[in-house]
């Protein structure tokens, strides 16, 4: 009987999937946060940070815990995000765009030198798929995918939007750490007053409350960045007339002040419960998918327990993260996940509910783990990839099944691990020179995957030559 009854849970969420897809198709809230811990939240076992309303978020639907970001920092999972793609398929974006539009790696700087350090809007994003099916589409947060006024966001779809262009800033002032000013919309800078946090967080209720009044039955895609908890570490009540000075020890990612660090999530926890609660005014939280994910690991000041490593590395700290979703009547309320996933997963998934799909000579590179999860899928062996080159420094790390291989490449020296995350999840014993024919295989498998990305990858004046 119980065997039955499971059965006849998975078919009815695969119906009602078929259903949503159709022509009700769901809305689709996504917040993702910036430099959040794998450990940083209540429901992923912190204490001392309250986080009430992502807490419910994950009772109400799925916690994933092994949910890995497609980069170990900011941009290159934020074009995963938007592309459903690996961002290596697009040059210059491997790692974080340096504030002030610096490329960190050399094809990075060969392109911002001409202008051209940016996610092209040529490239098939979300937001342009949705918009083109009908849907409204709205981007408050952080970018971060070029300065340069031809990569803006209402370049890809997006029709709403107010944004801070760099990495960092001010959360009340609005400058970066060398004094540019950060805030903007349609590609031109724009004066606001408040808290960034509290500033993006009205401009989405808004956006619903006019969903309420004018298009409640045209769908929405709302995409929510924040900044927080990236650095500089300023809570709600740190307002000064002047803004930080370039100097403060404010702006040093790997040093928060505790108590900023917690207020600042608990000020991201209370937004994202506002615009839950101007969801449920409106009345389409039955209708809506949301996600809620952070761009990368934690930085020195969050807490990744029980990983190791930090921001920018490629170990489990610098890219596993924490990961929610919700959507009610698909998927079941109150489970847990540990299906290997990544950023661009999401995305196929909000492509597959919402009926749209990517150009044949784009297909996505992730998974719909939306589905997978509705449907109480078992877990599937993944291969999942990640490279970040900054400096003379290269990250590389490949992900199959359990295994993991890393390698950190510093100028002419490349040391190499080997990791079995189902037994060490922390990554403490190195298997390398226990198991040599998986670390030869992986390590094989992964310099053919990154062959292929530099051969075929756009917008690069190197392609098919060296990448570093």
């Amino acid at each position: 009987m119980l065997l039955l009854a499971t059965c006849l849970a998975v078919i009815g969420a695969g119906s009602r999937l078929a259903e949503a897809s159709g022509p009700d198709r769901p809305n689709v809230i996504v917040f993702l946060a910036d430099d959040l811990g794998y450990g940083d939240l209540g429901c992923y076992g912190r204490s001392d940070i309250r986080t009430p309303n992502l807490d419910r978020l994950a009772a109400e639907g799925v916690r994933l815990t092994a949910h890995y970001a497609n980069g170990p920092e900011c941009t290159p999972t934020r074009v995963a995000l938007l592309t459903g793609r690996y961002p290596h398929w697009i040059g210059g974006l491997e790692c974080a765009v340096g504030t002030g539009n610096v490329g960190r790696y050399d094809d990075a700087i060969r392109l911002a030198e001409r202008h051209d350090l940016g996610l092209p809007a040529s490239e098939p994003t979300i937001g342009r798929m949705l918009e083109s099916a009908g849907y409204r589409t709205a981007l408050f947060g952080k970018w971060h995918l070029g300065y340069e006024p031809k990569f803006a966001p209402h370049r890809h779809g997006f029709e709403e939007t107010l944004y801070c262009i760099g990495g960092g800033m001010d959360y009340f002032h609005y400058l970066d750490n060398v004094a540019g000013y950060n805030l903007f919309q349609r590609g031109q800078p724009v004066s606001r007053e408040g808290y960034f946090t509290d500033l993006i967080t009205a401009e989405a209720t808004r956006f619903l409350d006019r969903t309420q009044q004018q298009e409640r039955e045209r769908p929405f895609f709302l995409y929510l960045p924040y900044t927080a908890p990236h650095s500089p570490f300023q809570g709600p009540e740190d307002f000064r007339p002047d803004p930080l000075p370039l100097d403060s020890p404010l702006w040093n990612q790997g040093n928060a002040p505790p108590d900023v660090y917690r207020a600042m999530i608990e000020r991201m926890d209370r937004s994202i419960g506002a615009v839950l609660e101007a969801l449920n005014a409106v009345g389409l939280a039955d209708r809506t998918l949301v996600i809620f994910a952070s761009d990368n690991g934690g930085t020195r000041s969050a807490r990744n327990v029980p990983l190791s490593g930090h921001k920018g590395s490629t170990m489990e700290g610098g890219i596993r993260v924490p990961a929610i979703a919700r959507w009610p009547g698909i998927i079941p309320a109150g489970i847990t996940s540990d299906q290997a996933c990544a950023t661009f997963d999401f995305t196929a998934a909000i492509a597959a509910a919402a009926g749209v799909s990517p150009p044949d000579e784009r297909p996505f590179d992730g998974i719909d783990i939306i589905r997978h999860v509705a449907d109480a899928a078992p877990n599937v062996d993944r291969t999942l990839y990640w490279r970040k080159p900054r400096g003379e420094t290269i990250w590389r790390a490949i992900r199959q099944g359990p295994l993991k291989y890393v390698s950190v490449q510093r100028g002419d020296t490349t040391q190499e691990y080997l990791f079995d995350l189902s037994a060490d999840l922390a990554e403490q014993q190195d298997l390398h020179s226990d198991r040599p024919e998986e670390l030869r295989r992986l390590r094989e498998q992964f310099y053919e995957w990154e062959e292929q990305v530099r051969r075929d990858r756009r917008g690069s004046d190197v392609a098919g030559g060296e990448m570093d």
